[in-house]
């Protein structure tokens, strides 16, 4: 699996960090990157908002911060539970993880050799278990966030990250992958 993009939006779907890490692709304009920066924050809005018809939807779950009293730990609405994960086409796939704060990372690959298949044994899909591996690249871009964004004193939030450690961290682990 190739790293093609990765792409950060802050919680109001502003564009922060983009990387086009695979330099054989047509690249878009800034303005380009704006939008789909725009579209893919709506569409993830809007899917965690979705609720098939017939599913157990009670209106505790309206009030998702109610349990923080029972159990000490709150539960933000649009984190990564439901909602917009992937997108498989033949052409890339798309990976979205939201964390707890609202900060998007999405990670644009080459389609993924394993077949979206659903196993009928015990097992786990395929599907499954390619957005498991890119769990694992999600896991350490977030670190990598952590480590040289939000502890950069110069940095300020929800503005577009212009760290070079992060960016080189970012490459490295990509190239490392690839």
């Amino acid at each position: 699996m190739i790293i093609y993009s990765i792409y950060i939006l802050n919680k109001a779907g502003g564009l922060i960090y983009q990387n086009d890490l695979n330099p054989g692709l047509s690249k878009l304009s800034a303005n380009d990157y704006l939008v789909l920066a725009g579209t893919l924050h709506g569409v993830h809005a809007i899917a965690t908002r979705l609720c098939p018809t017939g599913s157990n939807f009670t209106g505790e779950e309206t009030n998702v911060n109610s349990s923080i009293i029972s159990t000490g730990k709150s539960r933000l609405p649009n984190s990564n539970r439901s909602g917009l994960q992937t997108i498989e086409t033949d052409h890339f796939s798309l990976y979205v993880f939201q964390t707890l704060t609202g900060i998007k990372f999405i990670i644009v690959t080459s389609p993924a050799p394993i077949k979206p298949t659903v196993s009928s044994g015990p097992g786990q899909s395929d599907l499954r278990k390619q957005y498991d591996i890119v769990s694992d690249y999600f896991r350490q871009f977030y670190t990598f966030y952590c480590d040289y964004v939000m502890k950069d004193p110069f940095y300020s939030l929800d503005m577009p990250i212009k760290s070079t450690m992060f960016d080189s961290k970012v490459k490295a682990l990509a190239k490392d992958k690839a």
